[in-house]
């Protein structure tokens, strides 16, 4: 991949250091007309220094982010579907030298887990696994997910499954997935292969060039990930916005979205043992950065982080967030009482900071004036790719996302919801429909509003 590599960015960083007040100026204007950056320039913001300008580093950032994505926030939830896993990556609890009794989800269980998903009002799922070719064929992962199509109401099954191959990507593309998401983890080769002893992951170019192969399978939307924490954040930062433009240069379309998680404790390793922890300014810098750099790029921030947190970046630039995450295999169907009891638990994949439920995240996210979505529609519409960066782009998602957004908050109030809920979620719906602002939208808009009070459902622009 071109530029890709660790002379050149470590060249440009060493380049950016110590930019002038005058330098990040420039930079920031460019940003705010969404005017294409060169490395270098990124790399100078990464390097940004003067506590004014980071604030307005976060202030443009949110304001592109609203121009954008309006004041919609994607929810969803992960469903982890098996434990076991041949890796032995020194950050996660499921590598193999942790030693539990592994869990793998029957058909059946997969269901369960599904329908609770669904009970709380989800409608897109993160599809998760750990990699064991032998107990986790591909064929295992195709049976799991149409049955959770054909159990449920869930509409939309994003995956992050193992890299594989171009047919493995093809046999997913026909189950219908939305996303192929796969984490990076750290671009830094030396760090990568250190991370991954003796693993099957460990295979760097392997890893980095899944994407190629999964838009070679007609995929479309792909999702990046970085694991913060593993490697200096602005080396990945500017590798993941590489990564990015190669996509766009060899297949039209960047990633779809980008998980920022930072690293967090797990069964098995000590964070003293990790020299690039990324603290909470920093991280604000990262996630501010990745907006203003790839505006169009939906942002994912999961329950690693606080609550506290999450309401913060979503004001700099996160577009998805997941609610009531469990991060055990088969964990939605768990017994409290056995857990009480003194059952011993699952090894989760890593700790979670923001423990709150479905409902309480909707609460809270109206509160603030912003519209949860559960919407699927781009995805069924066949608006994926570049047709989906075509709408951002061009503006017209307003008039597509957020009614869609605004329908299916409609469906979580009447079928979830308590009644406190129902009747602030339902008067905020009505006020954001007045600020819809063309005529014919809004209109529609209510008269779906009212076709799903009526118990119609599914019901999309």
């Amino acid at each position: 991949m071109k530029n890709l590599n660790a002379e050149y960015i470590e060249k440009v960083l060493k380049e950016g250091e110590n930019p002038t007040h005058e330098q990040i100026e420039k930079i920031l204007e460019k940003t705010y007309r969404r005017e294409k950056l060169s490395h270098l320039e990124v790399a100078r913001l990464l390097n940004a220094s003067e506590n004014e300008q980071i604030e307005k580093i976060y202030e443009i950032a949110g304001k592109i982010k609203e121009e954008i994505y309006g004041k919609r926030i994607v929810t969803f939830a992960p469903i982890y579907v098996s434990d076991y896993c041949v890796n032995n990556c020194k950050y996660c609890g499921y590598k193999r030298d942790n030693k539990f009794p592994r869990k793998k989800l029957t058909i059946e269980q997969v269901k369960q887990e599904a329908l609770i998903l669904e009970k709380a009002g989800h409608k897109r799922l993160a599809f998760e696994s750990g990699e064991d070719p032998v107990n986790l064929p591909i064929e295992y992962f195709l049976d799991c997910l149409n049955a959770i199509y054909e159990s449920s109401d869930i509409r939309r099954i994003n995956v992050n499954v193992a890299a594989t191959t171009v047919e493995n990507y093809k046999k997913l593309l026909e189950v219908g997935i939305g996303t192929y998401i796969l984490f990076q983890e750290t671009y830094h080769k030396p760090t990568f292969e250190f991370m991954h002893p003796k693993s099957l992951k460990g295979d760097y170019d392997y890893h980095l060039t899944a994407f190629d192969r999964a838009q070679e399978a007609g995929i479309d939307d792909v999702g990046a990930g970085i694991l913060l924490g593993l490697y200096d954040y602005k080396y990945e930062v500017l590798a993941l916005l590489i990564h990015n433009e190669h996509l766009e240069e060899n297949f039209g379309v960047g990633f779809h979205t980008v998980s920022v998680p930072r690293l967090k404790k797990a069964e098995g390793m000590d964070l003293n043992e990790f020299p690039h922890l990324v603290t909470d300014e920093e991280f604000k810098h990262v996630v501010s950065i990745i907006r203003l750099v790839i505006p169009f790029t939906g942002i994912i921030l999961s329950t690693r982080e606080t609550q506290e947190m999450r309401e913060r970046l979503l004001n700099q630039g996160v577009s998805q967030i997941s609610a009531g995450s469990i991060t055990e295999v088969g964990g939605y169907v768990e017994d409290e009482e056995a857990k009480k009891a003194g059952i011993q638990k699952e090894v989760p994949q890593f700790e979670l900071s923001d423990e709150r439920s479905v409902l309480q995240v909707i609460n809270d996210l109206v509160d603030d004036g912003y519209i949860p979505s559960f919407c699927t529609a781009c995805y069924r519409s066949g608006r994926t790719g570049d047709r989906f960066m075509q709408l951002a782009k061009s503006g017209q998602i307003h008039n597509v996302c957020e009614p869609n957004a605004l329908m299916t908050l409609m469906e979580y109030l009447d079928d979830c919801a308590d009644e406190e809920l129902k009747v602030k979620g339902k008067k905020f719906i009505l006020s954001s429909i007045d600020k819809l602002k063309n005529d014919k939208i809004r209109e529609l808009t209510r008269e779906n509003i009212n076709r799903i009070e009526n118990g119609e459902r599914d019901l999309f622009l």
